[in-house]
């Protein structure tokens, strides 16, 4: 979720301050999530610079009818203020180009692929030659009909917190709108699959199917990658409400692969709720028109 929905995928040097050892996949990570963030940035720049022009030339023809019409009263002078104002209310709400999500998405989807997979045979071939960290082909890609057990399981704790925390705490409500409004304002219904599965099966491949097993497959570790996960996921409007939601929902997913031993479980289960956090989001927004 970009969807704050939580992707990542569709933001800075590494956000970890003061610490002596950073890591190169999440330093790696963070740099393509910068590029992202830059790819969506210009777009959105550009819309408003094309409104700006627009408004701009609304503003001179008004201002020419003012003179035309000098006795008035000030309705033309109005009208350009309330003009600027419906503007400036419109740049506010507006989110990337259409294509310029999709386009960031598939493309920093795709490097989060690579690099999962690049880390999970570096990992094995670690492993094999004595290494002591686990072997991540004991996160398999394997399913069984059990595991739908736990998915539903995990959408329904990560679904129903998400929306009580939207009711109640208006600093995650407001973190969760602004990335929202970037990223889905201008997807059609469809497109919403595409944004909220690409994310949730690269990052889940990266930070549960390669770099946690790194760590061990155990809940110390979870928590780990969950925070790392949770603090990737600030900027962009989003607060350290956002990152503490998102710290908890990696720890969870962490959860759910460790009692799996399978990356399909994190995968389905991301995917499954962006695609609910992304639907919430349009028919709230639909209902308030």
């Amino acid at each position: 979720m970009a969807l704050a929905v939580g992707a990542l995928s569709c933001r800075r040097p590494f956000p970890f301050k003061g610490w002596e050892l950073q890591s190169p996949v999440a330093t790696w990570k963070h740099m393509q999530s910068g590029r992202l963030t830059e790819v969506i940035t210009f777009a959105v720049k550009n819309t408003k610079r094309k409104r700006r022009s627009f408004q701009n030339e609304s503003e001179d023809s008004l201002l020419v009818s003012e003179e035309a019409s000098s006795g008035s009263g000030g309705s033309a002078s109005t009208s350009v203020k309330v003009n600027s104002e419906d503007a400036a209310s419109d740049d506010q709400i507006s989110g990337a180009p259409r294509s310029a999500v999709l386009q960031a998405c598939t493309l920093t989807s795709g490097l989060l692929v690579a690099g999962g997979l690049l880390l999970r045979q570096a990992s094995h071939l670690a492993a094999l030659n004595g290494w002591p960290i686990t072997d991540p082909s004991d996160v398999s890609f394997n399913f069984e009909t059990w595991h739908l057990e736990l998915i539903a399981g995990l959408v329904i704790v990560i679904s129903s917190s998400r929306y009580i925390l939207l009711q109640t705490w208006s600093d995650f409500r407001d973190s969760s709108e602004a990335a929202n409004r970037q990223i889905l304002t201008s997807l059609e219904p469809l497109d919403y699959i595409v944004v909220a599965c690409l994310p949730g099966i690269s990052e889940e491949l990266l930070f549960r199917g390669a770099m946690m097993p790194i760590l061990g497959l155990n809940w110390i570790s979870a928590l780990i990658i969950g925070t790392i996960f949770g603090v990737l996921h600030l900027g962009n409007g989003r607060k350290y409400s956002f990152a503490i939601w998102a710290t908890f929902v990696g720890f969870a997913y962490g959860i759910g692969t460790i009692a799996s031993s399978s990356t399909i479980v994190p995968m389905a289960s991301h995917s499954i709720n962006n695609i609910i956090g992304g639907l919430l989001w349009r028919y709230t927004k639909n209902s308030q028109k």
